[in-house]
């Protein structure tokens, strides 16, 4: 299991097997490494909660850059992304798509320490953020407007092709989680492949390069799975107030 950059070697299996004495299999290291994801992410949002509960502090700006002030700045350039791509609902679903942004972004930067697979890198993984997604803007579609009227959409305008139309509808919105989740597998492997194969071949210097390239897509990639969310959320409620009138 390739976890870290062009070396046989990653620190969930080698740890896994001093302690357990057993191998460790692809997709429980990807698991584990998930959750490792999420507890930084539980203990980044109650440190930025302990902060907002007292403004003294939260809305004086740090002096220096801090983990806190770049949250504090990814939050704030989300929320204005959000605005303009949802309107007025933005503000509502700005938990949901921060959690999938920075969830995905941290992810994928893990994979730029040595010894790390990003875990982003498992279809499986990806599969799951995908779905819940595809579950969250079909919720919301349903909470704005009710279950009989937004499914109304998926007929189309007219009754004698309504089956035909429902069919296409729903293949083109099943294959939404799962051209997310397989063009975020793709990119983070084929950029971990590449970073791997350079630092085996150069060692130094030339990697550095290469890192930064790698942070590029790992922050692109975030963006790109993350707007597409708010398209199909803002798609899904549009549709509801479209039934509306």
């Amino acid at each position: 299991m390739v976890l870290s950059s062009g070396h046989d070697f990653g620190w969930i299996p080698w740890i896994a097997e001093r302690v357990r004495g057993v191998p460790i299999t692809d997709m429980t290291a990807a698991l584990l490494m998930a959750g490792v994801v999420g507890l930084l992410l539980c203990l980044l949002a109650l440190r930025i909660g302990r902060r907002v509960r007292n403004p003294e502090t939260y809305l004086v700006p740090d002096r220096r850059v801090t983990l806190t002030a770049l949250f504090d700045a990814g939050v704030d350039w989300l929320a204005g992304l959000a605005e303009e791509v949802m309107g007025a609902q933005a503000k509502r679903h700005l938990p949901f798509l921060g959690s999938v942004f920075f969830y995905i972004l941290i992810s994928n930067l893990c994979g730029l320490i040595p010894g790390f697979l990003p875990a982003t890198s498992n279809l499986n993984i990806n599969l799951a953020i995908g779905f819940s997604v595809f579950f969250y803007y079909h919720y919301m579609g349903i909470r704005a407007h009710g279950v009989g009227p937004y499914l109304k959409h998926f007929a189309g305008p007219l009754i004698w092709i309504a089956p035909l139309f429902f069919v296409i509808e729903l293949v083109s919105h099943v294959v939404r989680p799962l051209s997310l989740s397989i063009r975020l597998f793709g990119n983070m492997t084929v950029d971990h492949a590449v970073l791997g194969v350079f630092t085996e071949l150069t060692k130094v210097i030339i990697p550095v390069a290469f890192l930064g390239l790698g942070l590029f897509v790992c922050l692109v990639q975030a963006f790109v799975f993350t707007l597409l969310s708010m398209v199909y959320i803002a798609l899904a409620e549009a549709h509801a107030e479209e039934s509306h009138h």
